[in-house]
């Protein structure tokens, strides 16, 4: 239920004492009925009272948005299907789906880690997203958070259903619009370390001790799957098992299938896979003497003064690596920028059929990925993987990817048009951050929710392109 717009600010304890000749803030210290100790003031102006009220009072109230999302998609539900409980004994307070939804929408409010479960615990928009008997008590705390993702989740079966879920949440998604074409990027990326956590190693490309995991999006910016890896390996190092899934799922569909990749997947291997699969390719291709002979006219400075603009140059044709099986086709880009000696030249290898220079165009888009990866980044805040065990880590990756998938659901499912270009960022700060005082009546809870950078209306219209993502409801006879 959303309040009415005069209900609509949380009150913080802003107390309008009066005006007048009364001697300002003396008279605001000498109130008459006043207790002691019931708030805390402020020295710039002490008309200003601070009042905090715990659990009446939340910070995260837009989490309930996107609870409701997945409610009508029914993505939640999915993992307590999936996930396996091997607690013994009676200690089963919180289920396995009440904590994961607790470590899932923690994330994407920010709470990177469970360091703050015990108070998330008693958060009322927190107990509300989590169910159960949450909604009358609190949720999880610090320690049962901190067992559920270092013990229960790290099980063999457990870990493999989470890596799971992420194809199984945009299947769910996917069985609503028509795609006529699938577009995946894959690369790798970079999770700083800064202490003996179990994998991590100094890596000399990014200068730094980490881990190294692997992602794969597909077009719309939803991550197909992900997996964690040691800090030294190689980029391209377990693309295949990675990659393997996501193939089958697409296997069979009636779908034109595409993959961009950078020059680390530049390998016989990859390219054999994906045409055995029925893919069509751009990956970049490392330069090397041979390569820069077959486009040597284009590398010859032009005579003349040089024009103010980029000059772009294209080229195709047809070669045969050592490693490789058969020759394929190879697309030459030559950039001349004004005031540079030499030329900037990329290779791309590809069996696509498209003139050269859009194939170059296509490839191009695979720069929406390592966006993509920067927003995990900064609004998941999916690189937080300080555990001990380099397991535990990959179990928090991949809680870290199901809350980035929740919340690029929403921005390309649910958001009006005028939001629709929203960061996954500005999601969070601007949507899930919403403050609001809790009010509780005979039947129902209140959330007044403040009216800063989400107005009721666009709220609405938010809450009303998530009802129509439900499947219809059946008749009954």
């Amino acid at each position: 239920m959303i309040a009415s717009e005069h209900d609509a600010d949380v009150r913080i304890g802003y107390e309008l004492q009066g005006f007048g000749d009364h001697g300002g803030e003396r008279w605001m210290d000498a109130t008459t009925g006043e207790a002691e100790g019931t708030g805390l003031r402020v020295a710039f102006d002490r008309r200003l009272k601070l009042e905090f009220h715990g659990a009446s009072v939340t910070s995260d109230a837009g989490l309930l948005a996107f609870r409701e999302l997945d409610d009508a998609l029914g993505l939640t539900a999915l993992a307590g299907a999936v996930l396996s409980d091997s607690r013994t004994g009676k200690n089963e307070r919180h289920t396995l789906l009440a904590q994961f939804r607790q470590a899932v929408f923690g994330r994407l409010a920010g709470y990177e880690d469970v360091n703050d479960a015990d108070r998330l615990g008693r958060d009322p928009a927190m107990r509300w997203i989590v169910g159960g008997r949450a909604v009358m008590d609190h949720a999880a705390s610090t320690s049962q958070m901190a067992r559920f993702e270092t013990g229960a989740m790290t099980s063999a079966e457990n870990l493999m259903a989470l890596a799971d879920l992420s194809g199984r949440w945009i299947d769910r998604v996917q069985a609503r619009p028509a795609r006529t074409a699938l577009v995946l990027d894959i690369d790798s990326s970079v999770s700083p370390t800064y202490g003996a956590q179990e994998g991590t190693a100094y890596n000399g490309h990014f200068a730094c001790t980490c881990y190294h995991p692997l992602f794969v999006f597909n077009q719309d910016g939803d991550l197909e799957r992900c997996a964690l890896r040691p800090g030294n390996v190689h980029s391209a190092h377990g693309w295949r098992k990675v990659l393997d899934p996501v193939v089958a799922r697409y296997r069979g569909r009636a779908l034109r299938r595409l993959l961009r990749g950078d020059a680390a997947f530049a390998l016989p291997d990859v390219y054999e896979y994906l045409e055995t699969e029925g893919f069509q390719y751009a990956i970049r291709l490392p330069a090397n003497a041979v390569l820069q002979a077959q486009i040597a006219p284009l590398l010859t400075r032009p005579v003349g003064r040089p024009p103010h603009y980029v000059r772009r140059l294209y080229a195709s044709f047809r070669y045969q690596a050592q490693s490789w099986d058969r020759p394929r086709r190879v697309v030459a880009k030559v950039e001349w920028h004004p005031g540079e000696l030499y030329p900037r030249v990329g290779f791309i290898v590809t069996n696509l059929h498209r003139p050269a220079k859009k194939v170059v165009a296509f490839y191009n888009g695979r720069g929406t990925a390592e966006q993509w990866i920067k927003e995990g980044k900064n609004a998941v805040k999916w690189t937080r993987l300080s555990c001990v065990a380099f397991r535990a880590n990959a179990v928090r990756l991949q809680l870290h990817a199901l809350a980035y998938k929740l919340a690029n659901f929403l921005r390309t499912l649910a958001l009006p048009r005028e939001v629709a270009e929203w960061s996954l960022t500005s999601l969070r700060e601007k949507v899930v951050k919403i403050g609001a005082k809790v009010v509780a009546h005979g039947r129902y809870l209140v959330f007044q929710m403040a009216e800063v950078a989400v107005p009721q209306e666009l709220f609405r219209r938010l809450l009303d392109r998530i009802a129509g993502l439900r499947p219809p409801a059946v008749a009954r006879c």
